[in-house]
């Protein structure tokens, strides 16, 4: 009987626990909701320049059918990564004195962080829609729009979650820096066929390159079957790896999370 009671007790101490967790949680994300809405000049450029950026890419952007379209899928890669993960720095950069004092009045930082994320998962969502609206008005890939808003979707996640880290590890000038280079190398290694496959598979462009291929290839029909077939081979790639590619890209973004989210533990 005593066992019985005590593991009532426990669910209902735990069941509290969640409770309370889950209203902290909801009163840090309305408060970040209308700090966002302070912001919206801030969004409306992120916006605009996400626009402009689907306008150039569409514009010089050519897929050929031997290729695929690796160079211009590479652009895409390396300007939505650059954009989005630079306006990712603002969820942390800005309010690393307030965390701090938040903790020591007894904020949990778990909350925090849970709070700053889903309120980022607005633009995880709108920001590929917004690329992609304007980048097929200039340019009309193979590819279906669900399969590249999948691909932006998955992409947007992992450069968030890369953003959240540098955001919490370096001041704001070193990390727009690094928010600026580490995109740039990380395409550059991950679309290079020369370097050690072993290599590219730790870079997350790698997985997003070969996503937009994947879904280009699988609209190829006819006699075009050949030409896919052959390229998919050179590259190394296979039509039935979608899914696992997005999978991956959507790991990296949650292992990312988690790093930032402990070194937010560690701050001081």
């Amino acid at each position: 009987m005593d066992t019985i009671w005590g593991g009532k007790l426990f669910s209902l101490i735990f069941l509290e626990c969640c409770m309370n967790q889950s209203v902290t949680i909801l009163s840090k994300c309305f408060r970040v909701a209308k700090q966002r809405l302070r912001e919206s000049t801030q969004q409306a450029v992120d916006y605009l320049i996400l626009c402009i950026a689907g306008i150039c890419i569409g514009t010089i952007a050519r897929v050929r059918d031997d290729s695929f379209g690796v160079d211009s899928y590479g652009y895409t890669i390396m300007a939505v990564s650059l954009l989005c993960q630079l306006a990712a720095l603002r969820s942390f950069s800005p309010e690393k004195l307030q965390y701090r004092r938040e903790r020591e009045s007894g904020m949990s930082s778990l909350a925090y962080f849970l709070a700053r994320d889903t309120i980022d998962h607005f633009n995880t969502a709108v920001k590929p829609i917004i690329f992609l609206s304007t980048f097929y008005f200039f340019n009309n890939p193979r590819s279906t729009l669900r399969d590249n808003y999948l691909v932006l979707l998955a992409l947007i996640y992992c450069v968030t979650g890369i953003g959240y880290t540098f955001a919490i590890w370096f001041e704001l000038g070193l990390a727009q820096l690094s928010s600026a280079i580490v995109p740039v190398v990380l395409v550059l290694v991950g679309t290079k066929p020369d370097l050690p496959r072993a290599l590219k598979n730790l870079c997350y462009p790698k997985w997003a390159l070969e996503a937009f291929i994947v879904a280009g290839a699988k609209e190829y029909s006819g006699v075009w079957l050949i030409t896919r077939c052959g390229a998919l081979l050179q590259g190394g790639y296979d039509i039935r790896d979608f899914n696992f590619c997005i999978a991956i890209i959507m790991l990296y973004g949650v292992l990312f999370r988690l790093i930032a989210f402990l070194s937010l533990l560690k701050l001081k």
